[in-house]
């Protein structure tokens, strides 16, 4: 297939290949040349083989054929009249940041090995210098993008419009007895709650609670449906106020039907408990944890509906809330007190978090803004809600606004814990570069004339906002892929930079894509690249969430990102770690890291 004329200025410094066999006097044009998004698979099937001796594509272009040449072949200098000389990249690029007046963006190699880029100021954005060490030139990625440090950069006013404060309070020990209370660091679960929170819902047979210390996590556990945060308002609403958090405690829910067979979707994480949990990852318990473990049983053949699940997570959600009242009188120690601002900087470029989360029905589902922090009553599910996107603003994220329901491959899947300590939100948020307007929470319907359809409306709405930049997640992976790669595109048609985010690896491989797909981010942590049920394994982490948000920086200032490697190579990461300042991604092998 040759290559088309609209990609033919990416391609110029690829190889020439001939994509037809081409005859004496031809003058070689880009429609007699093979387009170089083919070679891998065509080296890889023995098709193709690239030499040494070949030039560029920017070299034959207009040149006159001396002989006849088979497809497939490379062109070298023998079979030419003449060749072209390289054409040196432009020093001075101009191009939008989206939805703005046009900046101009000068690009300047330095002695001393960094690349100085400027942004001139336009509209509302503010002039832009970054000093940027240029590397991994030879090392196509999906990654391939270079760090900030300590470049001056202008950042826009700061504004706060709300304040939440996060009042963690220290919890030692957990027991079950006859009265549930917290007195000094001691939480107390009256064990006859189960019997109250069995009746919250008829689908749900039976309830059992136990204490799981860090020492006593090599026991088997049936699989691990949730693990929640126990949290609750003091003072105002969902996203301000004051919210107390129990300090080194939370609730991990597991369940099976009455048949014994696993709540799950695809994959399941019953097996030792010390080895189903990547302990520390934003979704999971901590390494040092006390966990509560909630174990539901529910009505036979229900655990692939949506009521079935939901009564697990109702009902243990009416425990906690007995908990959640004990904490709001409860004035013992506050281990730490975390401020977090929504605020506007003005003058910085607009960015917008979407996080496509499952929406599927059946068990793929969540709870959006329930009164309590991570509850259940009195949110919306976003099922019900037809998947359409839900702006939040970051303070109610991290106030815990999402209560997860969903059940999908346990590596891949955005626990209730998650949400409340995103990285993403977090990274955004502090970022002093950047003016982060919201983040967008979408669901992924089943039907693809549905996920369509959703996916146009959130266009509809990244336009309106009037953003220079987003940043795309999604959890899990394959039918939710489709409409994950629709969002990229309706963002990208509207020329907004977009940086999509993934657990793609060797299981979960992109099977749609689009011309805006350009940039991306991996999440996976398994060293054979699958979905490997150890929960909260490949997701959003910290790391990623870095690597996420200067690649959109990068993107939104006009610098390069080269194509991603045909296959999955976690060295491509570990390269990107390095020049970020960041530890390398160690993979999962059996449950051991490497």
């Amino acid at each position: 297939m040759s290559i088309t004329k609209e990609t033919l200025e990416q391609h110029l410094k690829d190889p020439a290949i001939f994509c037809c066999r081409r005859e004496k006097g031809l003058v070689i044009s880009a429609a007699d040349l093979e387009d170089p998004s083919l070679f891998d698979d065509m080296v890889e099937a023995g098709l193709l083989t690239l030499s040494p001796d070949g030039l560029k594509i920017e070299q034959v272009l207009g040149s006159t054929l001396l002989t006849d040449v088979e497809a497939l072949t490379p062109i070298t200098a023998e079979v030419l009249d003449k060749v072209n000389e390289e054409v040196a990249p432009s020093k001075t690029v101009e191009g939008p940041v989206a939805m703005v007046a046009t900046p101009v963006i000068t690009k300047k190699m330095g002695d001393d090995g960094m690349l100085h880029i400027e942004i001139a100021k336009a509209d509302h954005i503010e002039g832009l210098r970054l000093d940027v060490p240029v590397g991994m030139a030879s090392t196509p990625s999906t990654e391939s993008f270079v760090p900030v440090p300590g470049a001056p950069a202008a950042s826009g006013e700061k504004k706060v419009i709300r304040k939440l404060i996060k009042k963690h309070m220290k919890i030692t020990k957990v027991e079950l007895g006859d009265k549930t209370s917290i007195v000094d660091g001691i939480l107390t679960i009256d064990k006859s709650v189960v019997d109250k929170a069995v009746l919250e819902d008829p689908l749900c047979k039976s309830l059992a609670l136990d204490i799981i210390y860090p020492n006593e996590r090599h026991q088997y556990t049936e699989t691990i449906m949730d693990v929640c945060p126990i949290a609750t308002k003091v003072e105002g609403e969902l996203g301000e106020g004051v919210t107390k958090v129990a300090e080194g405690v939370v609730f991990m829910l597991t369940g099976v039907d009455e048949d014994g067979v696993q709540v799950h979707e695809f994959g399941s994480s019953e097996g030792y408990l010390d080895e189903k949990m990547y302990f520390g990852h934003p979704g999971c318990a901590d390494e040092d944890d006390i966990i509560i473990r909630c174990h539901a049983v529910i009505e036979r053949l229900t655990g692939m509906t949506r009521p079935g699940p939901f009564a697990a997570h109702k009902c243990q959600d009416y425990i906690i809330q007995t908990i959640r009242d004990e904490l709001k009188k409860y004035e013992g120690e506050v281990v730490r007190e975390e401020v977090c601002e929504d605020v506007r900087r003005s003058g910085n470029p607009r960015v917008v978090l979407v996080k496509e989360i499952m929406g599927q029905g059946a068990m793929h589902d969540n709870v959006i803004c329930p009164t309590e922090p991570c509850g259940i009553l009195g949110g919306q599910k976003n099922v019900d809600c037809g998947n359409v996107p839900i702006m939040l603003t970051p303070n109610q994220v991290r106030d815990g606004s999402i209560h997860a329901l969903t059940c999908i491959g346990p590596a891949t899947k955005e626990m209730t814990r998650h949400y409340i300590r995103e990285p993403l939100v977090e990274g955004l948020a502090a970022d002093t570069e950047l003016d982060l307007i919201g983040v967008v929470f979408v669901g992924s319907p089943q039907v693809n004339d549905e996920k369509l359809w959703v996916s146009e409306r959130l266009g509809s709405l990244l336009e309106s906002l009037d953003i220079d930049g987003c940043i795309i997640t999604t959890e899990g992976f394959g039918n939710n892929h489709i409409d994950f790669i629709q969002h990229i595109g309706q963002a990208g048609k509207r020329g907004i930079p977009v940086v999509g985010v993934s657990f793609c690896a060797y299981q979960g491989q992109l099977v749609v894509g689009n011309e805006y797909a350009t940039a991306m981010v991996e999440e996976n942590m398994d060293k054979g690249g699958f979905e490997n049920n150890v929960a909260g394994c490949s997701c959003v982490t910290k790391e990623v969430a870095t690597r996420a948000i200067q690649m959109l920086k990068n993107k939104m200032a006009g610098v390069d990102i080269m194509p991603a490697p045909k296959k999955w190579n976690n060295d491509v990461i570990n390269a990107n770690n390095k020049l970020l300042g960041l530890p390398e991604t160690k993979l999962l092998d059996n449950g051991t890291l490497h």
